[in-house]
């Protein structure tokens, strides 16, 4: 395990135990890193499903069944008035009958319990899409004060090595409006993994080298940013050499501050940052965490389809952390 998440596992074992939900109650993959966390004191889990089915698949499993708290949504003591809190939270959009239906879905079911702050926050998605995940958390959970879209980051971490990439999940087109919002989400990010940031608002020009609507449009991303926080260490636009590399900058943004020194990266489009941080990944060896959801009032994390049991646990220490 990395430098940064034996650092978030000691921070989390001091501290008092979150309560994660993780939805996907009988998958492999869930209940062996469920059984770690627990065992391991980081966190307390909460599985959504059938007990008799959860505790089979641990027995199948060879884990100790009982070990974490499973909740039935059909058996839910409170569940009457939970339908009620769904249907005022939702404005009338959905009828009592509606969301009586909705209730049972495992991702909306637990979703809840983080809203009326029975759990801390939610891991999902080893058997469901990002949007079955992200979904109930935008209905739900909304985003935070003054944010108005929730963004996707991923910590890239080498050795010693540690950067933030985003948007790489969620806003396909970003407006500059956006790109502002992203990268003052991701600065409070990058501090949560003892990231002191400095954001690069990446593009294919550097401070003018081109002039085109996507380079004007990161130009005013980085203005809006910083007005609506003054303390940010921020730049751009510019590009990746110039902002990762001193001899470059020297010589494409010398009097940048951030230039040649940037630790959080935010991507001008989904294009750029999935390609970004998958290239990173596979060719540059780093390992890439996330996407980690940023500007939800409460942590809400999606792994991949494709993810592993070592993924479901870092990704839990990563959401308690947020919590």
């Amino acid at each position: 395990m990395s430098n940064l998440f034996q650092q978030l596992e000691k921070k989390l074992t001091n501290l008092e135990k979150k309560r994660i939900v993780f939805p996907e109650s009988t998958d492999e993959r869930i209940l062996n890193a469920v059984h770690r966390l627990k065992k391991d004191g980081v966190i307390e889990p909460i599985l959504i499903g059938n007990d008799e089915k959860v505790k089979a698949e641990q027995k199948r499993l060879g884990l100790e069944p009982g070990l974490c708290t499973v909740v039935d949504p059909h058996h839910y003591a409170d569940i009457d008035k939970m339908i009620q809190t769904f249907v005022e939270r939702r404005n009338g959009r959905v009828s009592e009958d509606e969301a009586k239906i909705v209730m049972q879905d495992a991702n909306y079911f637990g979703t809840m319990l983080v809203y009326i702050g029975e759990a801390d926050g939610l891991v999902s998605g080893a058997a469901h899409s990002t949007s079955d995940t992200v979904r109930p958390a935008l209905q739900i959970i909304k985003t935070a004060p003054g944010i108005n879209k929730t963004s996707g980051m991923f910590v890239m971490t080498r050795g010693d090595e540690r950067y933030i990439f985003a948007d790489c999940a969620i806003n396909i087109a970003p407006s500059s409006e956006d790109l502002a919002e992203i990268a003052i989400t991701s600065a409070a990010s990058a501090k949560l993994f003892d990231v002191d940031p400095k954001i690069a608002m990446l593009s294919f020009s550097t401070k003018g080298s081109a002039t085109s609507e996507e380079t004007e449009r990161v130009k005013a991303a980085v203005e809006l940013a910083k007005e609506k926080d003054d303390t940010l260490s921020i730049d751009g636009e510019l590009q990746f050499d110039a902002a990762f590399v001193p001899q470059v900058a020297k010589k494409k943004a010398n009097h940048s501050t951030v230039a040649g020194e940037a630790n959080t990266f935010i991507f001008p489009s989904l294009d750029a940052g999935n390609i970004g941080y998958k290239i990173a990944e596979r060719l540059g060896g780093f390992e890439a965490v996330g996407p980690i959801l940023q500007g939800l009032n409460k942590p809400v994390n999606d792994l991949s389809r494709g993810c592993s049991e070592e993924d479901v646990y870092k990704l839990a220490l990563i959401t308690a952390s947020q919590a």
